[in-house]
């Protein structure tokens, strides 16, 4: 036995000196090769060895150790000093504005510790690195962590931007004074917040597409190319949980976005606990962003542990880093320093030893890199540097950072948002607030004077890189509407010629993008379906954008309409990607503030995989005062025929009524179509208001009338309504008003025919072009009436059309009901409404308008139901027309069969 243990004992030397003997080698190649040299030598003897048949195990992984070390960090540009005061006031005035807030209202909320734990990750850049638009330079576009506004807002305070009333008024944005919102808002603080953050996921994904949009700008030569100029994305380790978050991050690689920073906060804690508290959140990300393309620069370790690195020479320290789990570090945080030395220290005799002469007070004060300044300077200077590829920074820090025993570190600090006075106090020293012990209750703002070196160094920063940030500045010139003759072909109908309103969609795209002025900031966006909805003429007329151009010939090369991509392309081909396609979208219609472009965007899609889909970034788009149109193709219920349940689609007009400053359209004819896309157009471009536009467009194929000559029809067609058909005889005894609106009007103006044919009823026929217009348009006049009780009352503008109107009537679409039931009471009487509620089939349109009660025929007999149940036609003739309608009166109910 005695000889084995020799045996062994040999071997194990034997293999320490070769191992040695590698690393030796390995340094040498280093110092006169370089890293390149390195690199190749490494993946040759990777080569070498499968060749050999030995299978490596995969691991994108690399130490449990900060990524730049620090023999490698460049010199720290500030001064240490002032900056540490001006980040501890800001800490300060952070945290009072919260506590303050909480104290006036239990129930106002706020967070304090997601900016207790960035702040040195907001304070470097804010010194540093983050570029304003002043200068004639282009600025950076920052996406601040949401749940760290009050931060931003303590900074700007500091800088003078921000005055005290507003930070007394946090979350209390309806003060006559003013104050400030819970979270990065542009709608409501338009000129300091650009990007709504904190719907978690919706952040790093915007700031990919942005990071894309900038570069395709810069290709089609409509921005000035500036190297210098970045995309900041701010976010946690916890809201990489978020399918947004990490979707889209192949991108950013595919087009060499190196532009485009993601800084994690890796403070180990989502809401109610660890994010991976039995793993480690750091690693899993740099496996996840490495395996994508990546550069990942990781800052885990502050200075104080440079000194034990060095000493590990045989590498049980950063064995021990890498061994222990997020959940343990977390523990660490909370129970102080002999337990550190006991239970991390302590598993090795080394380990002990290294830390032998350290007291328990520096083992708990030893800091994490993300609280290190130099740390994260060196990782922020590397990242603006790198070429050819994205950066992430994985930074660690302490949740809390610096909120006393009952907030860092622990799981109930996401919620915490008072502070007693000996945690005030503790704060206070901790980061040397100059205020009095008796002060200090009072939480009051604290800021130096404007001659203090604290300030003339904040802003002297700020100045010598471009101006404040968050600061949103919109300085662009109007865009001319096209004239009204690209338009009038669209007036006059088609003579007979059946085509869909998709057609004519894609027909008035393709004239508007040769006009010479507005052609040019057209940006059109489409998910992959591009020759679903007839689009494929624009591939060679605009080009699709590819930032390498095209590397290869095309299968369908040799036809006229081939799949052209080039450096310079307009269209912007997403893929299979409805959420990339709407951040895009977003990118392109906020490009009037973010870079003073007036781009508008037209993004085409299924309509049934808009805003069901990706509400939350319709709903972000909204909030940034977006611009551009949203195209919902193939639309209605019954009309798209064969797609079936998950296709059809009959309520993205209802989904659409929320949204504040979106205008909602379903067009049935080509003229409707002209005038609210011209309408739009103006709207956005040339009158630059803060609106967007959703319209549906169908694949049905039908003659397209004329526009009527009637006087008000352009009026009527964007306020939501207007009289299409008077019936042929007003004098009749039996009436009826009919509405209808999308492909539906087709039925509707079959269904007049039978009535007037078949059962003697004369009908008015009304195109309704926008459910939500009158809605909002009915809401706000009986608002008017409520407030104003002594004037002559308002009246809404259907009452206004209906108020000759005679007879019964009758609404039909091919969607929910609720949207004729929304504005049904400013009817004369209440309508007969007929939608489509309930999953969708799969079959052809005759069937699906059976099946949904919408066809001619259904509403043939909702009309005679209607005059029956005023007493003005007979049983015998409805019992007649259920016969020759063949209506079956006990069939299935659409809505829950």
């Amino acid at each position: 036995m005695s000889e084995k243990i020799e045996q062994e004992k040999i071997a194990s030397e034997l293999e320490a000196v070769e191992t040695q003997e590698w690393l030796e080698s390995l340094d040498y190649v280093l110092e006169t090769g370089g890293l390149e040299r390195v690199k190749r030598l490494l993946h040759q003897l990777q080569v070498h060895a499968q060749q050999a048949g030995l299978q490596l195990p995969f691991s994108a992984n690399t130490p449990y150790i900060n990524t730049i070390p620090f023999e490698k960090q460049p010199p720290f540009p500030g001064s240490r000093e002032i900056e540490r005061r001006i980040k501890s006031m800001v800490r300060w005035n952070a945290m009072a504005m919260v506590v303050r807030a909480n104290r006036a209202d239990r129930d106002i909320g706020g967070h304090i510790s997601s900016y207790a734990s960035s702040a040195t990750l907001y304070e470097i850049g804010f010194n540093h690195f983050f570029r304003g638009r002043g200068g004639g330079q282009r600025g950076d576009q920052i996406y601040f962590q949401g749940h760290s506004a009050p931060g931003m807002y303590a900074r700007a305070y500091m800088e003078r931007r921000i005055h005290v009333e507003m930070l007394r008024n946090f979350r209390n944005e309806l003060q006559e004074d003013g104050g400030l919102s819970s979270y990065p808002h542009p709608w409501l603080m338009p000129d300091f917040w650009e990007f709504p953050t904190v719907s978690m996921g919706l952040g790093p994904i915007m700031a990919i597409y942005q990071a894309r949009f900038n570069r395709y700008l810069e290709d089609r030569g409509l921005l000035p190319r500036d190297p210098d100029a970045k995309v900041w994305a701010f976010l946690g380790d916890g809201e990489t949980d978020e399918p947004e978050s990490l979707g889209a991050i192949s991108l950013a690689v595919r087009e060499q976005l190196d532009n485009l920073i993601f800084v994690i906060n890796c403070n180990l804690q989502r809401l109610d606990g660890p994010v991976r508290g039995n793993g480690k959140i750091i690693q899993e990300l740099e496996a996840i962003f490495r395996g994508a393309g990546w550069n990942v620069i990781k800052v885990i370790w502050g200075d104080d542990w440079d000194s034990l690195l060095t000493r590990d020479t045989d590498g049980v320290l950063v064995q021990r880093m890498g061994d222990v789990v997020d959940g343990e570090y977390q523990k660490y945080t909370v129970a102080g320093g002999e337990y550190i030395r006991e239970h991390f220290f302590g598993t090795d005799p080394r380990l002990r030893e290294m830390a032998s002469h350290l007291s328990d007070e520096q083992l708990h004060r030893m800091r994490r890199g993300g609280h290190d300044p130099e740390k994260v300077y060196a990782a922020y200077k590397a990242a603006v540097e790198t070429r050819g590829q994205p950066t992430v920074i994985l930074a660690k820090t302490i949740k809390g950072y610096g909120l006393g025993e009952l907030g860092e570190g622990r799981n109930v600090t996401h919620k915490q948002k008072e502070l007693n006075e000996n945690e005030l106090r503790e704060f206070r020293a901790r980061f040397g607030i100059p205020l009095s012990d008796e002060d200090v209750p009072g939480t009051p703002f604290y800021r130096p004077p404007e001659e203090s070196p604290e300030s003339q160094y904040l802003h002297e920063h700020r100045q010598n890189l471009g101006g404040y940030v968050p600061s949103r500045t919109v300085t662009c010139p109007p865009l001319r509407t096209p004239p009204e003759s690209l338009f009038e072909e669209f007036y006059q109908g088609t003579d007979g010629r059946p085509v869909s309103t998709t057609m004519v969609y894609v027909r008035i795209l393709s004239k508007l993008l040769r006009d010479r002025s507005f052609g040019p900031m057209i940006v059109p966006i489409v998910p992959d379906e591009a020759r679903t909805f007839g689009m494929e003429a624009l591939f060679r007329q605009c080009g699709i954008y590819s930032h390498v151009g095209q590397l290869y010939e095309p299968v369908d090369a040799d036809s006229l309409l081939y799949y052209k991509e080039a450096k310079d392309g307009q269209i912007l081909e997403e893929g299979i990607n409805e959420a990339g396609s709407m951040a895009s979208f977003i990118s392109a219609g906020t490009a009037y503030a973010t870079h003073g472009i007036n781009t508008m965007p037209f993004f085409t899609y299924y309509s049934m995989f808009g805003f069901q889909r990706i509400g939350d970034l319709v709903w972000a788009a909204a909030d940034m005062r977006c611009r551009g149109f949203l195209i919902g193709a193939t639309a209605g219920r019954t009309t798209l025929a064969g797609e079936g349940l998950q296709h059809q689609d009959g309520h993205s007009h209802v989904l659409a009524l929320p949204v504040p400053n979106l205008m909602a359209y379903d067009s049935a004819f080509a003229y409707e179509l002209a005038v609210i896309l011209r309408e739009g157009i103006y709207r956005m471009a040339e009158a630059q208001e803060s609106v967007f536009y959703y319209i549906t467009v169908t694949n049905q194929n039908y003659a397209m009338p004329p526009m009527p000559q009637d006087r008000g029809i352009k009026e009527g067609i964007l306020k939501g309504m207007y009289k299409f058909r008077s019936a042929d005889n007003p004098a009749a005894p039996l009436r009826a008003q009919l509405f209808g609106s999308g492909a539906i009007m087709n039925e509707v103006l079959e269904a007049r025919k039978i009535l007037a044919e078949s059962f003697e009823v004369e009908s008015d026929v009304w195109s309704v072009t926008s459910y939500k217009a009158l809605q909002n348009d009915g809401i706000e006049v009986e608002r008017w009436n409520m407030l104003h009780p002594t004037e002559p009352s308002r009246t809404p503008y259907v009452s206004a059309c209906l108020a000759d109107a005679q007879g019964v009537f009758v609404m039909a679409s091919d969607y929910m009901k609720v949207l004729g039931n929304a504005m049904a009471r400013w009817f004369p009487k209440l309508p007969v409404i007929l939608g489509t509620d309930g999953f969708g089939r799969s079959d052809g349109r005759r069937a699906l308008r059976d099946f949904f009660e919408v066809d001619a025929r259904h509403i043939v007999f909702a009309t005679l139901s209607a005059l029956f149940q005023e007493g003005k036609i007979s049983a015998d003739v409805m019992q007649r027309a259920m016969a020759e309608l063949e209506i079956n009166p006990d069939k299935a109910n659409p809505m829950t069969s």
